[in-house]
């Protein structure tokens, strides 16, 4: 360890999630949060209202707002994209920070979120295009190319963002670094990407890929060589219910993992795995010299990119 103060804290963010709707045209062979159109109800502004009631003195400061996807030439494209603005603009308004990861979005609807996010995310997963002849064949908007778009979006538009990539699902060890090394570049030209999650393949009950769990043994030489790439203003991220492992949660962090992410009732992209409750982590942490600190979802270096009415 150094001897900056920063070194000894770990941050995560207070956080509960609202899906808008579960439906997606996407078909991860890995994924465990979709449904098939129309067997999904979305989420009304009632319903959402009502639960940011519940929240509102329970120490959330972040509404993640997580998405399926609607195909951008759906007829239900548009109606989709408001109801995520006015969840996010209910959201403001009773006193939370809205975070929205929904899929690629166009540049106009970027620029339109803006407006009622303090933050937005986009797992880049891997770069590597040979996914989609395997786990992404049939997600369309898997593609590497429109992922990187949504990062350089977010840096024109000066949306402080969040980044990742997914770990053992077909990729090599040169495909993680080609994927950190392009993240690092698109950042030193915009200066907006905050953290960057290291995610490692869990299996759960609902996938269809038939392959193990990514070996949790080799996660700290990953945030190693993560560290290495990327500058040092990114937070490095790790999901702590999905290292269950508390030996491997400490060399994650003291190999420069510094963030465990947003912690709430129910991880709904894994709903197999259940957040610790921070309580729990911090009976791990402060034996081991560090202290675990809540954090908002836009980073302080941030607080001058956010429109007026988003001012903290």
């Amino acid at each position: 360890m150094n001897n900056d103060p920063n070194s000894f804290v770990v941050t995560y963010s207070p956080a509960y999630t609202l899906v808008p709707t579960y439906e997606c045209f996407n078909r991860c062979t890995y994924c465990n949060f979709r449904t098939d159109i129309g067997q999904s109800p979305w989420l009304s502004l009632t319903a959402a209202r009502e639960k940011l009631q519940q929240l509102q003195h329970q120490g959330i400061t972040e509404i993640l707002i997580l998405s399926g996807e609607v195909h951008p030439h759906s007829p239900q494209r548009k109606s989709w994209f408001q109801r995520i603005y006015d969840i996010c603009e209910l959201a403001l308004s009773m006193g939370f920070f809205p975070h929205t990861n929904a899929g690629p979005l166009s540049q106009e609807e970027m620029e339109r979120l803006k407006q009622v996010n303090v933050s937005m995310g986009l797992m880049l997963e891997q770069l590597t295009p040979k996914l989609l002849d395997s786990v992404h064949r049939h997600a369309p908007s898997k593609n590497p190319q429109l992922r990187l778009q949504q990062l350089q979006w977010a840096g024109e538009l000066k949306i402080p963002f969040t980044t990742g990539i997914l770990l053992g699902i077909g990729e090599t060890e040169q495909d993680c670094r080609d994927s950190l090394e392009m993240i690092a570049s698109i950042h030193q030209q915009w200066g907006h990407i905050q953290e960057v999650i290291l995610q490692p393949h869990s299996p759960g009950h609902q996938q269809l890929f038939d392959a193990p769990a990514f070996k949790l043994q080799q996660l700290p030489k990953v945030v190693e060589i993560a560290r290495q790439i990327l500058p040092s203003s990114i937070n490095i991220q790790i999901p702590p219910n999905l290292v269950a492992h508390p030996a491997i949660l400490l060399e994650c962090i003291q190999a420069g993992a510094r963030d465990l992410g947003g912690i709430g009732p129910v991880d709904e992209v894994n709903p197999d795995y259940p957040h610790p409750h921070p309580a729990i982590l911090k009976k791990l942490l402060e034996p081991a010299g560090w202290q675990l600190v809540p954090r908002l979802p836009v980073y302080p270096q941030y607080y001058n990119w956010l429109p007026f009415s988003l001012k903290i």
